[in-house]
């Protein structure tokens, strides 16, 4: 599959694509060949599809020593994906491990992922490869895939984007440089990109190191908004059950998610819950007592049932995290002035619920490194299902909002689809999504949500279903899901 001087694509073009080269297999390139053919691709590709923001300084990036990242040693990739491509592994200067995937039919086009959690503790590499195997989707598109564990486990914001970023220059060094680079973060990992595209807008060569963004199930309200509902969960949690922590043992401040000696395991928590609530019985099988706590927490909270133990473990094990490493021993959360309501008896739950102040400095700390700014200036399109039981689709009316004040409004589409869930959606998607940013970046098309939907089911005959955009939805503000409390 010989690779044309300039590659503009249309919605005709990347379907075409998608139906009829699928899993084709032509002997891969050697690196020079790739930077050749690219290097010519990009004279030749003009794109002026944004408005100018104010780059970094080239100096101000952590641009690789010459030799400083040792290349990366070929490696199985997951059975999937073996027919189909050869992957390349290491570990780079900073300690994270990643991994990376290129499709036999490679199209020219990186996808560098930031994956979601994050998960606590030492990186494991392990972990690119369930990133991998997840998000095999694009892989099969065509698309070459990077993705790191990142160096350090924990909510880390600005250290995951630099380790992204260093992952791009190992790709670019030793295997070529990409026709385009599309940064795609999860969950978690949304923020981590879209902080990345912040930091990173120019290299050292005057180049855009990251060509689009593309924004899945984000958690992008930051820091100090994403989390407030998760004060509000242990509080009200703690109100009803009594039992984290018990009345006999030490009692402590619930922002600080657990002290830094508590033994508590997940198991721990799980344990807890499970005796005030029975999460892990049927609802038929609960108590009344039981029952009745549990539809307080998800009419109060206004999360579902089947996620309460995800997001407690978070309000507990990610807040100590955040609070012992990242915000100096101090909290960043409060519910300061929150009113509560949904619950039998509201005044008795406000009178009752513990009340903390969010430390003033440990926000600013927590906001320098997890709140976007939205200073990005490259097209960012995000995707999310509008019952997305982890990360609410009210994050993305926030997301807007910073757009707007960051003055990158019109380089921003949102996209929302009827899926109920959060870690992976469905795999006509996915590429529908990349084909129109690549569109937006190289035709200058800005997409639509309602030109997205109609594009998705063309992919569906090479991906499977599972189209279910709804291009008019609009999500109601982050104010209208999580009650606001008075901030430092």
């Amino acid at each position: 599959m010989p690779w044309p001087a300039t590659t503009v694509w249309s919605w005709a073009s990347a379907i075409t694509w998608a139906s009829s080269e699928a899993g084709t297999a032509v002997a891969p390139r050697t690196p020079s060949v790739l930077i050749a053919r690219l290097a010519f691709a990009g004279l030749a590709s003009l794109v002026g599809a944004c408005a100018p923001v104010r780059p970094l300084s080239p100096a101000a990036l952590p641009q690789a020593a010459a030799g400083a990242e040792a290349a990366p040693a070929a490696t199985a990739c997951p059975q999937d994906l073996a027919p189909i491509a050869r992957c390349l592994s290491g570990q780079d200067s900073a300690g994270a491990y990643y991994l990376i995937a290129l499709p036999n039919s490679w199209n020219g086009h990186l996808v560098l992922h930031a994956h979601g959690g994050p998960a606590l503790g030492a990186p494991k590499r392990e972990r690119s490869v369930e990133d991998l195997e997840r998000w095999s989707i694009m892989v099969r598109a065509g698309y070459a895939w990077a993705g790191s564990t990142f160096r350090q486990g924990g909510v880390a914001v600005r250290a995951a984007a630099e380790d992204t970023e260093r992952l791009r220059q190992i790709f670019v060094r030793h295997v070529g440089q990409p026709q385009r680079t599309i940064l795609h973060g999860q969950s978690w990992g949304a923020s981590v990109a879209a902080k990345g595209a912040e930091m990173f807008t120019t290299t050292a060569d005057g180049r855009r190191p990251y060509d689009a963004v593309l924004l899945t199930s984000g958690v992008l309200a930051g820091g100090t908004r994403s989390y407030d509902f998760r004060t509000d969960l242990r509080v009200v949690y703690q109100s009803l059950c009594h039992n984290h922590p018990r009345p006999d043992e030490a009692q402590y401040p619930l922002n600080i998610g657990l002290p830094a000696d508590a033994a508590m395991t997940p198991a721990d928590l799980a344990a807890r819950v499970n005796e005030c609530l029975a999460l892990n019985q049927p609802a038929a099988e609960r108590t009344p007592e039981q029952q009745r706590k549990v539809q307080t927490i998800v009419d109060v909270i206004r999360i579902p049932a089947s996620s309460l133990q995800s997001h407690l473990n978070w309000a507990t094990f990610h807040f100590r995290d955040v609070v012992q490493h990242r915000t100096g021993g101090a909290s960043p959360f409060g519910n300061m002035g929150a009113q509560y309501r949904g619950s039998p008896d509201d005044a008795a739950l406000n009178a009752g619920v513990l009340r903390y102040r969010a430390d003033p400095a440990a926000v600013a700390r927590f906001a320098e490194d997890t709140d976007p700014t939205g200073r990005i200036p490259v097209p960012v399109l995000t995707v999310k299902g509008v019952d997305d039981p982890t990360a609410f689709v009210e994050l993305d009316a926030a997301f807007k909002q910073t757009m707007e004040r960051g003055g990158s409004a019109a380089r921003l589409v949102q996209t929302f689809t009827r899926h109920a869930t959060h870690s992976y959606l469905s795999d006509p998607t996915y590429p529908t999504l990349m084909a129109a940013l690549l569109r937006w970046v190289e035709a200058g098309e800005k997409p639509t949500p309602e030109g997205i939907a109609r594009a998705c089911p063309a992919f569906e005959a090479t991906f499977g279903k599972g189209c279910a955009f709804v291009p008019a939805y609009v999500p109601a503000p982050l104010e209208s899901r999580v009650v606001e409390r008075t901030r430092p």
